[in-house]
């Protein structure tokens, strides 16, 4: 305890990184302050019947990913779900197109105009999502809930237009979090707002175990607490665990004030089980709310609509089946897209090392490439439990209300993935001032000798 202190102490001595973090968590609150809103035109005290549609099921989770925003009818309504959307649909052609092929491969530059692409299908996919929303307005709330007019042409222009602005200026704040903050500002968005609603359902969950006249209902309160910890650890061993590849450098020696034998210590290359984090949830889910969109415009006879009903339950047993083989299929590609073995085989040959029993070069691509297919296809299929274990949970346990969808799921690996990876950027942040000083020093030394 008194290590997390210290530590917790060291990230305010240093001045940039607690600029990053103030910067950071006010960005934050911006976001969260623009999700409470509502769109001009609105009555906002008569979102009863737009709140209620997002209490359970698939509302819950689209209200979730905006961070309250889609129960509020609110200028950040659409969240960031259209930048994410539009992210897969680009990683996807990037594979079929050679323009977007070539442009992953010239570096920054090209990372830069791949950035420019997807903001711009993101104003497209907004454009579209836009109207869709508030068609769902119109049905959803009363009349006299909209203070221009049912039929205003002027609302639904503006309302859109403020919408495709709201998903835009939320993407800029992601992208700022990301350049000028701590993590990866997209996914703390998104993780913001998954926290913003657990206080709310655990009351709830509490308040409807304790109501129920029968005395193991504090007792079954523990016992689900137990277990949403035990959930929380299997998480973080996903979340961390790697395969580590030996490596060994060959000897050579270098002349100076002293011989030094650079005869390699044995170092390895570290390959996570899970290296995809939590983008393929993230991207899974974004899929899994388009039946839902279908199903809110298409009409009752609709074979679509029937369809998509099926898909609007996130405890049932066919949205659950399809929602882990997405999760399984892009953990593969998100994998394959952001390990780049054949650019780890070149650094390890140019740096002189190698795998024993391996040759450099295209052996050892080779190799890591069978090695990051072989621990993928577990931690793919670990992943995918965990993201489908509410579903057995409410099943088993009679868990009521939305507590029941952060046991596992999107909601806590987003959570837990999320909070790792901003904690292990702060330790690398603090791991690599004290290099810095370090030589700091050593060339002081050396100077004074």
């Amino acid at each position: 305890m008194k290590k997390f202190i210290d530590s917790f102490i060291n990230v305010w001595k240093i001045e940039e990184l607690k600029n990053r973090i103030l910067l950071t968590l006010g960005l934050l609150l911006v976001y969260r302050f623009g999700a409470q809103v509502t769109l001009p035109g609105i009555d906002a005290t008569k979102l009863g019947n737009l709140t209620n549609q997002t209490n359970e099921g698939i509302g819950w989770l689209i209200n979730v990913f905006t961070g309250g925003a889609f129960s509020q009818a609110s200028v950040f309504a659409l969240g960031i779900m259209p930048y994410i959307s539009a992210s897969i649909v680009v990683q996807l052609m990037g594979i079929a197109i050679p323009y977007l092929q070539k442009l992953q491969s010239d570096g920054e530059s090209g990372r830069k105009k791949i950035n420019q692409i997807t903001r711009w299908l993101t104003i497209i996919i907004t454009l579209v999502q836009g109207p869709g929303y508030i068609y769902n307005l119109y049905r959803t709330l009363p009349s006299d809930a909209f203070l221009l007019g049912v039929s205003s042409f002027s609302f639904l222009f503006s309302s859109v237009l403020i919408m495709v602005t709201g998903t835009i200026f939320a993407m800029w704040l992601g992208e700022k979090i990301t350049d000028k903050g701590i993590g990866n500002g997209i996914s703390l968005l998104i993780m913001v707002g998954i926290i913003a609603r657990m206080p709310q359902a655990f009351i709830q969950e509490f308040m409807s175990r304790t109501s129920q006249e029968s005395s193991g209902s504090i007792m079954m309160i523990v016992m689900e607490v137990i277990l949403w910890f035990l959930v929380i650890i299997a998480s973080i061993l996903l979340v961390m665990a790697v395969r580590k590849i030996p490596v060994q450098y060959a000897r050579r020696t270098v002349a100076g004030e002293f011989e030094q034998d650079m005869m390699g210590s044995r170092q390895f290359i570290p390959l996570k089980l899970n290296a995809s984090g939590v983008m393929p949830i993230i991207f899974a889910q974004a899929i899994m709310f388009i039946p839902a969109a279908i199903s809110g415009l298409a009409k009752e006879s609709d074979t679509a609509q029937s369809l998509a009903t099926m898909f609007k339950d996130p405890f049932g047993l066919v949205y659950n089946v399809v929602f882990a083989l997405l999760i399984i299929i892009f953990t593969y590609f998100y994998t394959a897209i952001t390990v780049p073995t054949n650019k780890m085989a070149d650094d390890l040959k140019r740096s002189g090392g190698f795998i024993p029993g391996v040759r450099p070069g295209v052996e050892t691509s080779d190799y890591l490439d069978k090695i990051m297919s072989l621990i993928t296809f577990p931690g793919s299929i670990f992943l995918a439990l965990i993201a489908i274990l509410p579903a057995f949970v409410v099943s088993l346990l009679n868990v009521q209300g939305a507590w029941g969808y952060f046991y596992g799921g999107t909601s806590l690996l987003i959570m837990v993935g999320v909070a790792i990876d901003t904690i292990q950027q702060i330790n690398t942040y603090l791991l690599n001032r004290h290099y810095d000083g370090l030589m700091k020093s050593g060339k002081n030394r050396k100077a004074v000798a």
